[in-house]
């Protein structure tokens, strides 16, 4: 793939525990169809993956929608795994390497994913791939240098997985951003609104991972640097996740693709027909008592004839 000059992407592992091919039905959706990849979770955080079509409910700006598309069994998934690769990962970057290599051997028969690493500069260490030990080679080649281009890299990401969903057609296949990081940006290029933007034009679901210290250098916990990933991650319908130590990664990677393998896929034909491009906020709710279910927060409507 190419990114263009001086851009290098350098990665990390992928995701999910897939049900038997067998059971791996393709499903389908029109063009007008608005597709949201659902997550539902118990009140300990674990994934809830026993519901019906009927357990659920969809609004758009507060008006109910009837569910046209829903799969349960794990759908197909492109996932763009990044590694911060800063110099302030160097003492940590064997660890995260091992944890996103065995994250990376949960991929499903019909998953793909690219592994990026981010420092100064984007390093896009291998393009999408269903080959586990093509990953896991550039998983082990990602060495730490430079400072931090946080957003450029998400902003990057989140592109090249616009481009595998079109190219997909009207096949679902869903989308995400698995995020290590153990800092705030210090070089990027863009800003959070310009990562922000571009995610509310994508069907990208962002998980971030946030590697810090325990404790600041005076003895204090640490403090904020957390806003942006954080909002990203949650208007997503994706999660944050903090870590104190590099050895909790592999338990966090593990979540994540348990999260990522119980994921729900429901689409519906919006009853508001203007295509007037405007933004129209999106909400799932379930009827199962103590569940939680998160998607993305919206979606920009269609313009033109």
């Amino acid at each position: 793939m190419t990114i263009g000059r001086g851009v290098a992407i350098v990665a990390a592992g992928v995701v999910l525990a897939a049900a038997p091919i067998a059971a791996r039905q393709v499903f389908h959706g029109g063009t007008d169809t608005v597709l949201l990849s659902v997550t539902v979770t118990d009140p300990s955080g674990r994934p809830i993956s026993d519901l019906r079509q009927a357990d659920f409910h969809v609004f758009e700006d507060n008006t109910p929608q009837e569910i046209a598309v829903f799969a349960r069994d794990p759908q197909p998934i492109a996932l763009s795994i990044l590694i911060d690769s800063s110099a302030s990962m160097d003492t940590k970057i064997g660890v995260a390497r091992e944890a996103a290599s065995g994250f990376v051997k949960r991929l499903g028969p019909h998953d793909v994913a690219q592994v990026v690493a981010f420092n100064s500069e984007i390093d896009v260490r291998q393009g999408f791939t269903g080959n586990v030990a093509e990953l896991d080679r550039a998983i082990a080649s990602i060495r730490t240098g430079g400072s931090t281009s946080l957003y450029t890299a998400m902003y990057v990401a989140i592109s090249e997985l616009t481009d595998v969903g079109e190219s997909a057609g009207d096949s679902i296949r869903r989308q995400a951003i698995v995020l290590l990081s153990d800092g705030e940006h210090t070089t990027s290029l863009l800003r959070y609104e310009d990562v922000l933007e571009r995610l509310k034009r994508s069907d990208v679901t962002i998980y971030a991972i946030g590697l810090r210290d325990r404790r600041t250098t005076d003895g204090r916990p640490p403090q904020g640097g957390d806003f942006g990933l954080r909002m990203l991650s949650q208007s997503s319908g994706g999660r944050i996740f903090f870590a104190d130590d590099a050895t909790e990664l592999p338990a966090i990677y593990d979540q994540i693709a348990d999260e990522l393998a119980n994921q729900y896929v429901i689409g519906y034909v919006s009853k508001n027909t203007m295509r007037d491009g405007t933004w129209r906020e999106v909400a799932v709710r379930t009827a199962r008592e103590g569940a939680t279910a998160r998607t993305r927060t919206g979606y920009f409507a269609p313009k033109g004839p």
